[in-house]
């Protein structure tokens, strides 16, 4: 049932990245649905406007690209009657300053984040970060309708099964390689190890910078099937395991259509991973120095991968480039047990 508001034309402010914009589909959705003749715009950073571009429920983007001073004009112009900031930050309380009018944040945890990271205290509440930001649009008289998350992929970037390798089109699970940091992604040891394991054909994803672990997988199943030398160090373990590396072959929406039609989804803590509740796929999910807590696969079927035997987790909010101990055992004693139907 649609809401009449005061508020009509409302601005939502989140500047990046991948996942963090993919969460704040549901807050988009339910401002649009629930208010009555809503104009609903979002400023995002340029380079991530593909992931909003299709989203019907927003009526304009505008762009941060360099210095804040052009995206303030643009955005005083447009005389928004309230801002809803999803990022809390410096820049977006400027934002807010320069436009004057009502607006609200999300509660980022900042001193019980800090204390769960650096020293291992959690005091952190078992609240969704996808919830958080709902909290924010509580004055506007929105609440959550339950539904979870959106990600909408341009005509022209979903992608055909005919693009993929004949053995790949009757179906494959997708493995999100990549992540942001080196703590947050699996050692290529235990790539292998789990591509094993999952001993289905595999549809790799990821960006550029994950090509070459991609390449380096892919060559080395497509060795081991074919009886050539092994890697030294790494052992065979089963014989069914197919590999098709699109890492860096297709852009972020294209790879997000991989994962919508993939039958199962492992990934890493990053952005396609996120995205993937989105389309309401079984995710097995892979964590680091990062922790699941608030953060894991937002209202869909999905199972963890976590070593809890470890003191010093979580060692970051975000990853880190190397791990502060030395040992990595966080991501290099992860076992995998799970079953496939």
């Amino acid at each position: 049932m649609k809401m009449t508001k005061k508020y009509k034309k409302i601005l939502i402010l989140r500047f990046s990245s991948i996942g963090d914009i993919a969460w704040t589909s549901t807050v988009v959705r339910c401002i649009k649905t629930q208010i009555e003749g809503c104009e609903l715009h979002f400023a995002v950073k340029k380079q991530f406007r593909g992931l909003l571009e299709a989203n019907p429920y927003i009526d304009k983007l505008h762009l941060l690209e360099g210095s804040m001073s052009p995206l303030i004009a643009d955005l005083k112009q447009e005389k928004f009657d309230f801002v809803v900031d999803l990022h809390n930050n410096f820049r977006t309380s400027r934002i807010k300053w320069a436009l004057g009018v009502p607006s609200s944040t999300y509660d980022k945890l900042r001193i019980k984040r800090f204390l769960y990271t650096n020293f291992q205290i959690n005091f952190m509440p078992n609240v969704h970060v996808t919830d958080r930001y709902m909290d924010a649009v509580k004055p506007l008289g929105v609440v959550n309708d339950e539904q979870g998350m959106d990600h909408y992929i341009p005509e022209k970037d979903e992608v055909e099964m005919e693009w993929l390798p004949e053995e790949f089109r009757k179906g494959y699970v997708a493995y999100v390689i990549g992540g942001t940091k080196y703590t947050k992604i699996l050692p290529f040891e235990q790539m292998v190890v789990l591509c094993d394991r999952i001993n289905r054909p595999i549809v790799l994803v990821g960006g550029p910078d994950d090509a070459e672990n991609g390449e380096k997988l892919e060559d080395f199943f497509r060795k081991r099937e074919s009886n050539a030398p092994y890697e030294e160090g790494l052992t065979e373990l089963g014989k069914k395991t197919v590999i098709f590396n699109a890492c860096g072959k297709f852009n972020l929406n294209q790879s997000a259509s991989l994962v919508k039609q993939a039958q199962y989804v492992f990934g890493h803590d990053t952005g396609l991973t996120h995205i993937a509740a989105a389309f309401k796929k079984t995710i097995y999910s892979i964590w680091g120095s990062t922790v699941p807590n608030n953060f894991h696969p937002y209202k869909t079927k999905f199972f963890v991968f976590e070593n809890t035997k470890l003191k010093c987790r979580p060692c970051s909010k975000a990853g880190r480039n190397s791990c502060p101990k030395g040992h990595f055992k966080c991501m290099k004693e992860l076992t995998f047990d799970f079953y496939l139907p």
